[in-house]
């Protein structure tokens, strides 16, 4: 899970990714701060998320490896190209979000929607998980999974939540062996 709150003051933004580390406790979910290296490490968080508005990742990743984040902290960056992602495995990124893939409006300011030949040429560029972003949903997400994307980003879709049947199955899917896709 990764929180996402840019309006909260630090100690909020703290409070609020303490409690979620807390809760994931003894579960298979891991927390991820966006943007906000101090307050994931401080909070105990699997990792920070970079954006496009965050510090360069390598500097981050640099100071990070260098014995400053605890053992197995986990970077990710928000990538809108495949050389971003290729850039990102050089720096050393555990892995990338790359998008968006699909039409959405949060992501309409980075630019034209990747596509899928784009998402399959990201995927296979690098050896780290690339996460599909921008526009997924429960009748998409699947056709990412099957470009190579290791997961998917799907904000809108848990949000309005208003076809829990539908993504119930997607949820699922997305726990299935590869097999079953």
């Amino acid at each position: 899970m990764q929180i996402r709150e840019k309006d909260l003051s630090g100690r909020e933004l703290f409070d609020l990714a303490r409690a979620a580390v807390l809760a994931a406790k003894g579960h298979r979910a891991l927390i991820f701060v966006n943007d906000r290296l101090d307050v994931a490490i401080a909070a105990r968080a699997a990792g920070v998320h970079l954006g496009s508005e965050s510090s360069h990742p390598r500097d981050v990743i640099r100071w990070c490896r260098g014995g400053n984040a605890p053992p197995g902290f986990r970077i990710g960056v928000a990538c809108h190209s495949v050389e971003d992602v290729q850039n990102a495995e050089r720096a050393g990124a555990t892995y990338a979000f790359f998008g968006p893939i699909f039409d959405t409006p949060s992501k309409r300011e980075f630019g034209a929607p990747q596509g899928m030949a784009k998402l399959v040429e990201a995927c296979s560029a690098v050896q780290i998980p690339v996460i599909a972003i921008g526009g997924i949903g429960a009748e998409n997400g699947r056709e990412c999974i099957r470009a190579g994307a290791s997961g998917i980003a799907a904000i809108r879709m848990f949000q309005e939540g208003s076809d829990a049947v539908a993504l119930q199955k997607t949820v699922a899917w997305l726990h299935a062996p590869s097999d079953d896709l």
